[in-house]
């Protein structure tokens, strides 16, 4: 399930472009043979980004803090079910780590950006009383969040958060 041929590598890419990333704790190669992982559910893409990670702790750097593991898993948790729920479906799905940061990306069939809006459509500062929060958490927990809307349709969502 998307291993790479070199040993801990991890193998992640966009759905449909046939190009995938071999990712290793900041190493990336392209690798066009090979078809792109995409998660069937958040669980799964937690599996990738905690297996990365993992990578990540025996490569040469210093391993992950525990929070920001944590902090990793939980916006994959978000984006990934954000994409399934709200999105059209998870497209694209990828985990690529340097030194000191991990970026999660989710590519979903939607071009709609992330906004937070009540029971009646309207926009809102705070997440709604049932659910609605996964977005402000996931502002909070990121350095840097990218936003893109490709020519070929939906949405990628780049999120960048510290390892230590």
């Amino acid at each position: 399930m998307g291993r790479g041929d070199g040993g801990g590598e991890k193998w992640v890419g966009r759905s449909g472009d046939g190009v995938g990333r071999t990712v290793a704790a900041g190493h990336r190669t392209q690798d066009r043979n090979r078809r792109p992982f995409v998660p069937h559910d958040a669980a799964e893409a937690r599996a990738q980004v905690a297996e990365a990670l993992r990578a990540a702790a025996t490569g040469n750097g210093s391993p992950p803090s525990t929070t920001a593991v944590g902090d990793a898993l939980l916006v994959t948790s978000e984006l990934v079910t954000n994409a399934l729920r709200h999105g059209g479906g998870l497209t694209g799905f990828g985990v690529d780590l340097d030194p000191g940061a991990v970026t999660i990306t989710v590519a979903d069939a939607s071009g709609e950006l992330p906004h937070l809006t009540d029971a009646h459509g309207r926009e809102r500062a705070t997440g709604l009383a049932e659910g609605g929060f996964g977005w402000p958490l996931i502002k909070l927990l990121a350095q840097e969040i990218r936003l893109s809307l490709p020519p070929e349709g939906g949405k990628t969502i780049e999120v960048r958060l510290p390892l230590h």
